[in-house]
């Protein structure tokens, strides 16, 4: 392979990985974004630099670093850590598909994410290339107000019991199936009803054994609150299991596949 054809080659995943500056325009306010840090394109996610953004929806705010970016002012308390996938914004959890990302020093955000978070309108005009932020009346609502207790109570403890060793996006994914059921006609409609639905002797392996009232992980915690906010791995799955843990294998031959996360296999 020549050199100019491998500096192309390099070129080209250099850009893959890192995000290509984007070719928008940001407004917030009617005004345009100064800052040193361009808006990057990432999987068709507009991202932008958070402390820019941030004073220009809220002059007063205040953005510092304790090891991951903190925003504090106007009724919200913020935090976004590179490489997380999630904001949290009042205590609530924001899902972040492609993570938090950090570029030439400054910690990019989707630019609706934070949007979200501190109440404003998000605008795309296409004509002209831009994106407009427009400052709303607050911030986002505080996860004390806005979770339901015995939601996050129960829906984080079918989690963190059936999940405790899989990744993030696999504990998302087992409260997709919970969340789902509750939307289908064929399940009670509530979380806990779904999950102390007794047909066929118990529809999940720790309501039967009793780990179901373990305190959950931080990480379920976490994980229900990304599943409250609409975080959606798991698609319309209805089913799981672990194949390798199970010698019942009905959902295998008699539902459709869907994906496997870690252990687990989900079926619609």
């Amino acid at each position: 392979m020549g050199r100019p054809l491998r500096l192309a080659l390099g070129l080209v995943l250099a850009a893959a990985l890192c995000g290509s500056a984007a070719a928008v325009e940001i407004e917030v306010d009617g005004r345009p974004l100064v800052s040193d840090a361009p808006p990057q394109i990432v999987n068709e996610t507009t991202y932008v630099p958070l402390r820019a953004v941030t004073q220009a929806l809220s002059p007063g705010a205040e953005v510092g670093w304790e090891g991951r970016a903190v925003v504090r002012g106007a009724g919200l308390t913020l935090t976004a850590e590179p490489g997380a996938p999630y904001i949290e914004a009042n205590g609530r959890a924001l899902y972040v598909k492609d993570g938090v990302l950090a570029r030439q020093g400054r910690t990019m955000v989707p630019i609706r994410a934070l949007a979200r978070a501190m109440g404003a309108a998000v605008e795309w005009d296409a004509s002209t290339g831009t994106v407009r932020v427009y400052s709303g009346g607050g911030p986002i609502t505080a996860a004390s107000s806005y979770y339901k207790e015995d939601e996050l109570y129960w829906l984080s403890r079918i989690i963190s019991a059936e999940s405790r060793g899989e990744p993030l996006t696999g504990k998302i994914a087992v409260g997709n199936v919970v969340l789902n059921r509750v939307g289908d006609g064929g399940f009670p409609d509530t979380i806990y009803g779904v999950i102390f639905d007794d047909r066929w002797g118990g529809q999940f392996e720790p309501v039967r054994n009793g780990t179901i009232y373990a305190p959950p992980t931080g990480e379920s915690v976490l994980a229900a609150k990304l599943c409250l906010e609409g975080a959606d791995i798991a698609g319309d799955s209805l089913y799981f299991l672990a194949p390798a843990l199970t010698s019942n294998h009905w959902i295998m031959e008699n539902r459709p596949y869907v994906m496997t996360i870690g252990a687990h296999w989900f079926y619609r």
